[in-house]
């Protein structure tokens, strides 16, 4: 299965920034093929490409990243995580070499989960190819195999709840098999929409859970969708969605204020002006989620982060791959704030960059 985040993505044209032309990463894979230049390296004590680490709920998981690349010591390089767990302490240092460190004490929620971590290391010399670096993470209990009450979702009679506005948590899932949505939770209700394995831009989907229901055939699961009308919710299988994956925060783009606000356990922790839609291209509200984390344009109009989220245009229907709304740097810092885009929501990209390192993929997001 490929990966849920990667790195070398071509974001295509509907996706971020409707229609703009699509970007490949630099230095990984262009229109003229594979590049040659010079790339950024992984160095010790880096641990190995796809190695997995044990944890323990409640013991410490520690270890460091270094990666160097051309040019030094003019240029520097810089590290950056992508869907780390919740909770976990990452810190990065630029340089050439540039180092960083990944600190997380697994709660009781993580136990038997298996947590993809994703990092980066690119360097600020225009053209040189960034180095990716896939890890995991088994989480088990430390004494008895079978985790605290407390640990489980609490239930009134068949149903639970999965995600919670007054507790700032929330969960998501991959999907891992393709299915179908209804419109309740038994295999006799209408069919809403098909679940595939894939977003438009290639990585792997996932869907907000909103809460779940037990019946004699089984166990449902209401999730968010990134379908027409915007804010649609189904039922799918349990069956059909991976181990669940828990975030804290939530962000709010506000159309009056013109401001974008990520709340972590319901307090600000970054908040900036941005750029939303024109009037006859308004970025749509209501209530959706990021899907997914992208990097490495070509075209310097997406900046060096781009989010992809479950919104879609109400207008621009017709473009390719359904018009779904990005949130992404800009070249054009001057029109912030203000209503400038196709439906997209720019940020500065100082500003993009600092929320990569503060919002994981499923989030929430609110565009009100």
């Amino acid at each position: 299965m490929r990966s849920s985040f990667r790195a070398s993505l071509a974001f295509g044209a509907a996706a971020i920034c409707l229609g703009l032309p699509a970007p490949a990463v630099a230095g990984v894979w262009t229109a003229a093929g594979p590049t040659t230049v010079p790339d950024v390296t992984w160095e010790s004590p880096t641990p190995a490409e796809g190695t997995r680490f044990q944890a323990t709920v409640g013991r410490q998981l520690s270890f460091g990243l270094a990666a160097a690349g051309p040019g030094a010591p003019l240029s520097s390089v810089t590290i950056q995580g992508s869907n780390l767990p919740v909770g976990a302490a990452f810190q990065a240092r630029d340089g050439n070499p540039a180092t960083a460190t990944f600190d997380w004490m697994p709660p009781a929620a993580a136990a038997g989960q298996a947590i993809n971590l994703t990092f980066m290391a690119q360097s600020d010399v225009p053209g040189v190819a960034p180095a990716t670096l896939q890890l995991s993470v088994a989480v088990a209990w430390a004494a008895s195999p079978q985790p605290p009450a407390m640990a489980k979702p609490k239930r009134e009679r068949d149903r639970f709840i999965l995600s919670s506005e007054k507790a700032h948590l929330y969960r998501y899932a991959f999907v891992i098999r393709q299915g179908v949505v209804r419109s309740g939770p038994r295999r006799t209700a209408g069919v809403v929409a098909k679940l595939g394995l894939w977003t438009p831009e290639g990585t792997s989907n996932l869907v907000l859970a909103l809460d779940g229901r037990r019946t004699k055939r089984g166990v449902w699961i209401r999730v968010r969708l990134a379908t027409l009308p915007n804010g649609r919710t189904g039922w799918v299988k349990r069956k059909l969605l991976s181990d669940w994956k828990e975030v804290r925060t939530r962000l709010v783009v506000d159309h009056r204020s013109l401001t974008a606000t990520l709340y972590r356990r319901g307090k600000v922790i970054f908040k900036v002006p941005v750029g939303v839609g024109q009037s006859r291209w308004p970025t749509p509200r209501g209530e959706f989620f990021i899907r997914n984390q992208l990097y490495g344009f070509d075209s310097p109009a997406y900046g060096p982060i781009a989010f992809g989220t479950s919104a879609r245009s109400a207008v621009l229907t017709d473009w390719p791959g359904g018009g779904f709304i990005g949130i992404h740097g800009t070249n054009q810092p001057g029109v912030l704030p203000g209503r400038v885009s196709h439906g997209c929501v720019r940020l500065k990209n100082g500003h993009i960059l600092r929320l990569a390192r503060l919002m994981p993929v499923g989030t929430p997001l609110t565009v009100q």
